[in-house]
């Protein structure tokens, strides 16, 4: 009886971390702008031009860090969409309020992904 008592309240827990997890993804998700930049194919040289003139002088302009921090692989511990919201937030002094058109966005994106 303990047994069963405990997997249900384990696959209880499991299912709402769950449905709490989605619907912040499709809350994400849903944000148009951050949509629309998901929908195109971004352009690694557009991308890295788009960083040296907006991004290069805090992140160095081998993203290795400076003010801000190094950006060298950070594709593999940020999703696409946080670091659009990263970008895009202004919430992280002193990162300034930054948002491209969703073309350059997806540059971005796709040049930091390749670092």
């Amino acid at each position: 009886m303990l047994l069963r008592r405990a997997a249900f309240v384990l696959a209880s827990l499991v299912l709402v971390i769950g449905i709490g997890l989605a619907s912040i993804r499709y809350a994400q998700a849903s944000d148009p702008y951050i949509h629309q930049v998901l929908s195109l194919q971004g352009d690694t040289s557009r991308g890295e031009a788009i960083f040296r003139m907006n991004c290069a002088v805090c992140h160095g302009f081998d993203a290795l860090g400076e003010v801000g921090p190094a950006l060298i692989r950070v594709s593999d511990h940020r999703t696409k969409v946080s670091l659009i919201k990263q970008v895009t937030s202004g919430q992280t002094p002193p990162m300034p309020q930054f948002q491209p058109d969703p073309q350059a966005m997806a540059d971005l994106l796709e040049y930091l992904e390749a670092l």
